[in-house]
C-alpha cells in the first residue's frame, strides 16, 4: 500500500506539471480511438472517464461510440440517445441535432449498427454526411470508443484515428489479443501510413506490473513485427470502478480521489504534453474512415 500511494503522489504531481494549461484555439481537433483486443478489458470504461479529464483541463471534449454493435457508453453515461449516427446517414437529421449534452461537461454521440454503410453512399449522399460530420471540427478532442476485436467496423476507425490507445489487461488472453490487434496494425494499415500507436494497461496492482506487461508487449512488436509501440501508462484495479459502473456515474465524478481516477489524470498529462504532429482533423480522419488517398 506504501507503494501505491508514493506512485499515486508522483502520478498527480506529473498531471499537475503537465495539464491546466492555456486551451489552444485555431488548431485541428484530436482525434483518438480507444480500442482492445478482446472485450471485458474496460475500454469503455477508460474512453468515458478519460474524456471526463479532459473537459476538466478545459477542452472542448466529443465521445463517439463506435462500438457500433454492442453501444453501451450510454450506460456508463445514464442517458438515453433519442437519435445517433444513422440519423445523420440517412439524411433524417443534422449533426448538431445528434450530439448530447452530458452532465460531465463533455458532448455525446450515440454509436449505431450499420454506420459502416457510408462507404456505400452516393455522392449525394456522401456530400450531405460529409458536410455534416465536418461541423464537429470545432471540438478540441474527439474520443472514439471503438468495438473490441479486428472487425471491419473496428479496423476503419483505427486506421482513420489520428492516434490509437490499445487497452489490455494482465491477464494472458488479452496479452495475446492486444498483440493480435497489433499485428494487423503493422501488417495492414500501417502500410499506408505512420499510424501513432500507444499501449495502456488496465487493472494492474502496480506500476511496476503495468511497466513489466507493456515492455513485453513492446518487445514482441518490435522484434516480430518491427513496429513501435509506445507506452502511455497504467490503471490501477480498484472496487472505485466496479461501484461508479453500478450506480452509471464515471468514476472521475463519484470517486475522484480514487487511484483509477489519478491514473486517468496522469495519463491524460502525458497525451497533452505531446504534441500531435501532421493532424488533417475531422475532413482527413473522414478520408481515411471511407479508404480514400
Amino acid at each position: 500500500m506504501e507503494d501505491q500511494a508514493s506512485e499515486l503522489k508522483i502520478l498527480m504531481q506529473e498531471y499537475n506539471e503537465k495539464s491546466h494549461r492555456t486551451v489552444p484555439t485555431g488548431r485541428k481537433p484530436r482525434i483518438i480511438a480507444i480500442t482492445s483486443g478482446k472485450g471485458g478489458v474496460g475500454k469503455t470504461n477508460i474512453a468515458v472517464n478519460m474524456a471526463i479529464a479532459y473537459a476538466k483541463t478545459g477542452r472542448k471534449v466529443l465521445l463517439i461510440d463506435g462500438d457500433l454493435g454492442m453501444a453501451n457508453v450510454n450506460v456508463l453515461l445514464n442517458v438515453v440517445p433519442q437519435y445517433n449516427l444513422m440519423h445523420v446517414v440517412t439524411q433524417q437529421k443534422k449533426m448538431s441535432d445528434i450530439i448530447q449534452d452530458t452532465e460531465f461537461g463533455i458532448k455525446f454521440i450515440a454509436g449505431a449498427n450499420g454506420f459502416s454503410r457510408i462507404a456505400n453512399l452516393n455522392d449525394s449522399e456522401l456530400a450531405y454526411f460529409t458536410k455534416e460530420f465536418s461541423t464537429i471540427n470545432n471540438f478540441d478532442i474527439i474520443i472514439i470508443d471503438t468495438g473490441a476485436g479486428i472487425s471491419n467496423s473496428v479496423l476503419r476507425f483505427v486506421a482513420a484515428a489520428d492516434e490509437v490507445y490499445i487497452v489490455t489487461t494482465p491477464e494472458p488472453t488479452a496479452i495475446t489479443d492486444a498483440y493480435g490487434i497489433i499485428k494487423i496494425i503493422a501488417t495492414e494499415l500501417a502500410m499506408e501510413r505512420n499510424m501513432n500507436i500507444k499501449l495502456l494497461v488496465n487493472r494492474v496492482h502496480s506500476a511496476d506490473e503495468g511497466k513489466r506487461i507493456s515492455d513485453r508487449i513492446i518487445n514482441i512488436a518490435g522484434q516480430f513485427l518491427n513496429y513501435k509501440i509506445e507506452y502511455l501508462g497504467f490503471i490501477y484495479d480498484d472496487p472505485a470502478v466496479t461501484m461508479s459502473v453500478i450506480r452509471q456515474k464515471p468514476f472521475m465524478e463519484v470517486a475522484a480521489s480514487s487511484k483509477p481516477a489519478i491514473c486517468v489524470k496522469h495519463i491524460v498529462g502525458r497525451i497533452e504534453k505531446t504534441d500531435l504532429v501532421n493532424s488533417d482533423g475531422v475532413a482527413g480522419f473522414l478520408r481515411r474512415f471511407l479508404g480514400k488517398k
